[in-house]
């Protein structure tokens, strides 16, 4: 087991580039990667679909999916990327590690509204922004992270998580 392999938890509210950045760097160092909105059960996906927000009794299960892609991670020696909203500090908490870094998608919420109504196929509406919004708890100083600004470019945005974090793909 190596401690020194990072895991990368890609944070924040729908639409702000998190799958696209994460399989883009991924696929530049060669790690692996999760899309953690593949991790929701059927239930969590249609309730979503119907408009409804998610609950912590929701979130849980999903969020022990999760946890235990990073503890694999972890186990095998391996660098990886998951995307997870990861909204409340409660949540960030349930995955926790020496070996994570949360990297936050941070943006404008009309910004991030216009992305969501050009996006196709997938399963949040746009009447769950305000309630990701009003959900998203700030990142804490004792939380290791940093704030991406999602007006760049996905490419400067993996330009930029890889300088500010020394990432490289031998790690």
């Amino acid at each position: 087991m190596s401690v020194n392999a990072p895991v990368l938890v890609f944070m924040g509210v729908a639409s702000t580039g998190k799958s696209t950045v994460a399989a883009m760097l991924a696929g530049r160092l060669g790690w692996a990667f999760e899309e953690g909105d593949d991790l929701h059960p059927e239930a969590n996906v249609a309730k979503m679909a119907a408009g409804h927000a998610l609950d912590d009794d929701d979130r849980w299960p999903w969020l022990d999916l999760i946890a235990e892609w990073i503890d694999e991670r972890i186990e095998a020696g391996e660098p990886g990327i998951v995307t997870c909203s990861a909204l409340k500090r409660s949540y960030r908490d349930v995955l926790r590690r020496d070996a994570v870094t949360f990297v936050h998608f941070a943006g404008e919420r009309e910004l991030i509204l216009d992305r969501m109504l050009r996006r196709e196929g997938h399963f949040m509406p746009t009447t769950l922004l305000d309630s990701q919004f009003a959900t998203l708890e700030p990142l804490q100083h004792d939380e290791r992270a940093i704030e991406i600004d999602i007006a760049l470019t996905p490419a400067e945005q993996a330009a930029q998580i890889a300088s500010r974090l020394r990432l490289h793909p031998d790690y």
